[in-house]
Formats: structure tokens, C-alpha cells, sequence
């Protein structure tokens, strides 16, 4: 059968088939061993294993079944979700122009420009889940490189994959999406015309907050750029250990199924604060009145579990709200199986973020106990 035909639930829950070779193991070993032997005619005893940073074998585990939940020929792992993102821009050759959507994770952007002017990059930002403003960005820059994030963080804004593929492709460029909101499960952004997907792993892919992984996934392993990327992950060391790839393995067998309760508890707390007087606005792709909504129901098959809560009476009653919630970790991240919040104004103080907005990663609590803590916080 082939695993085109196989549910994320079915290729997630068995880890893309695996079984071990050698003694029949439904899970992969760990093996910590960073250099590999070479029999008495100097030939490796194992073909694939060489040196740790060429790869080993739970690290390729992980990775095609990455590439299978992604629907990709060739899928790489790294050592974080921003380790993933630089390998791409290094990829660029001096004298690149690289359009970025503007008002993405804050990380990206600062390291982003800070590169682009050390090393000749011409970066480019605008806001490009406006396709308008894409195509004609597009026409004006004729970018080697458009980066998306749909939806973006923390702003929840959806961009049309398939119709910026279209542009950024007849422009000659290339697409890379950063989909970590929505995971593999919700957007199989490969599906919709990128050309390479991005996410950090250490989000709802791995869901338990205790792996550091980013990870990249392509249906062109010819490209030059990929080929860039491998060979400067390889020999630039930007590998990821073989204990944090087996506990991803562990975290994305029940990934579809963390993935839908996330969306499902997260739709009925951004419908619920949507509705609420104490609450000025809700970013939410699943609900009707959100700008994306149309394009999320396209490519995504539910909403995912991020939505940011823009309280009434600024930062003074978002702080208050914030202190009060019991169920809520005041802690930076998304994805994990517990729900964080975040005053995000105060990590991006200059950012445009709005005073009173409240970053919001739902987990997989039961969704009554979530909209009752939110309820007694506003009261307070």
C-alpha cells in the first residue's frame, strides 16, 4: 500500500512503518555513538553510517517520517526551528534579493536582517498574505526567494500557498513556507506548490516542550539550494542529537491526534472570547469574520491550536488577565500539550503588537475548564 493512500493518524502512529532490521523493534534505539568502523578492507560496516554529522540511523527515522507527513521526497532535520530557517537564507548567494512577509515570528525577522546586511543579501519586507501586495513585490524585486509564514505568529494571518506559489514561480523565484502553526497534519504546504517547508519542530511536532528541532521538507532534492543546505548542514555541524530525534519520533506517533484536540479546544475558546465584552478582538483563522478565513479553509484542514486575545484596556488589563489565569503557563513556546499564554508585547516592545495582546497556545485540557479559567481571569 502505497503511503500516499495511509491517514497522518495511520503513518503517524506506526512512524512511517518502521520496524528495526536487526532485532524487530517497534521503536528505533538510541545510538550515541558519533563515529562508525570500517572493516579490515577499510570499507564501512554500515554504508549509511560514517560520522554523526552526516546522519545516523534514528535521525533518518525521524526523518522520513517527517517526509512522509509532509508528502515530500527529502525532509532534513535541525537543530532548532531557527537553526532550519538560517540554513535556508545561508543557502543564498551573495547578491540574493529575498522578499520576507513582514510581521512573522520576531525571531526570523531580527536574525533575518541582521544576515542580509552582513552578507550582501538585498532583503525585502511586506506584508504578503496580501497577495496584491505579493504580486506586485514580486514584480518589482524579482526576488530569488519569497518567505511566508502562514499563519503567522502571533498576528494569525493565512497566505494563500497556492496562489503565491503561482506569482513567486512565473517571477522565476522560489517559495519557502513556514507552516509550524499548522504542522504537516492541518497544511501540506508541498501540496499547494512550495517548494520548501519549514517548521520548528519544537512546537506541536514534537508537543511536549522538551525537544529543541526544526525541520525542513522539499519535492526538488535536486535543487541547488537544497543541496546547499545539506552540505552546509553536514559540514557546518548544525545536526541534531540522536536522543532528541527519538523523543520527536515518540512525540509525532500521537501528533494528528494532539493536533485535532488543539484545534477543536481552540476553536471553541476563540468563539467563545470572541463574544465576550471585556475582549476587543480574537485572531483566529477559524472564525468567519477573520480576514484568512477563507484562505484557511482551502489549505488547512482545522484551525490549529495558536490564537493571540487582544484584551480591552491595554496592557494594564492584558498584564492582569495574564497574572490571573490558572491553567495557562505564563511561558513563551506553542505546540505543547499544555496551555501557555504570553504578554507578547513585552518580548516585541516595538513591534506594532498591540498593548493588550495575549499570546495563546492551547494544549489538550478540556476545553469547559480553558473557557472557565478565561472567564474568572477577565473578572478579575
Amino acid at each position: 500500500m502505497s503511503n500516499n493512500s495511509l491517514s497522518a493518524h495511520t503513518i503517524a502512529a506506526q512512524a512511517a512503518g518502521f520496524i528495526d532490521r536487526v532485532s524487530g523493534a517497534v521503536t528505533p534505539a538510541i545510538q550515541p555513538a558519533v563515529t562508525y568502523a570500517r572493516d579490515r578492507d577499510n570499507a564501512l560496516i554500515h554504508p549509511d553510517n560514517f560520522y554523526g554529522r552526516y546522519g545516523v540511523e534514528v535521525t533518518r527515522v525521524a526523518e522520513d517520517l517527517l517526509a512522509k507527513l509532509e508528502n515530500a521526497k527529502a525532509a532534513q532535520l535541525h537543530p532548532s526551528g531557527m537553526a532550519a530557517i538560517s540554513a535556508i537564507i545561508r543557502a543564498l548567494p551573495h547578491g540574493s534579493t529575498l522578499l520576507m512577509q513582514s510581521q512573522i515570528y520576531w525571531g526570523t525577522t531580527l536574525w533575518t536582517r541582521g544576515y542580509a546586511e552582513r552578507h550582501g543579501i538585498k532583503l525585502v519586507e511586506a506584508e504578503l498574505s496580501d497577495l496584491g501586495v505579493l504580486a506586485e513585490s514580486v514584480a518589482n524585486h524579482a526576488p530569488d526567494l519569497v518567505f511566508i509564514e502562514t499563519p503567522s505568529n502571533p498576528w494569525l494571518r493565512v497566505t494563500d500557498i497556492g496562489e503565491s506559489a503561482k506569482i513567486v514561480h512565473k517571477a522565476g523565484g522560489l517559495l519557502v513556507a513556514d507552516c509550524t502553526a499548522a504542522t504537516p497534519v492541518l497544511t501540506r504546504a508541498l501540496d499547494f506548490g512550495a517548494d520548501i517547508v519549514m517548521h520548528s519542530a519544537t512546537k506541536a511536532i514534537n508537543g511536549h516542550s522538551d525537544v529543541l528541532a526544526g525541520v525542513l521538507a522539499t519535492n526538488d532534492s535536486d535543487s541547488k539550494l537544497w543541496h546547499s543546505i545539506t552540505e552546509d548542514r553536514a559540514v557546518g555541524g548544525a545536526v541534531i542529537g540522536p536522543f532528541e530525534a527519538w523523543l520527536l519520533i515518540r512525540g509525532m506517533r500521537t501528533l494528528p491526534l494532539r493536533i485535532e484536540r488543539m484545534s477543536e479546544t481552540a476553536q471553541k475558546l476563540a468563539n467563545h472570547l470572541n463574544a465576550h465584552p471585556l475582549v476587543e478582538d480574537v485572531f483566529y483563522p477559524g472564525l468567519k469574520n477573520h480576514a484568512g478565513h477563507a484562505s484557511a479553509q482551502k489549505q488547512m484542514s482545522a484551525f490549529g491550536g495558536l490564537l493571540s486575545v487582544v484584551v480591552k484596556g491595554g496592557a494594564e488589563r492584558a498584564l492582569a488577565t495574564c497574572g490571573a489565569l490558572n491553567l495557562f503557563h505564563r511561558a513563551t513556546s506553542l505546540g505543547g500539550v499544555e496551555s501557555l499564554v504570553e504578554h507578547r508585547h513585552t518580548i516585541e516592545p516595538n513591534t506594532g503588537i498591540p498593548e493588550g495582546l495575549l499570546r495563546v497556545s492551547v494544549g489538550i485540557e478540556d476545553a469547559n475548564d480553558l473557557i472557565a479559567d478565561w472567564d474568572q481571569a477577565l473578572a478579575c
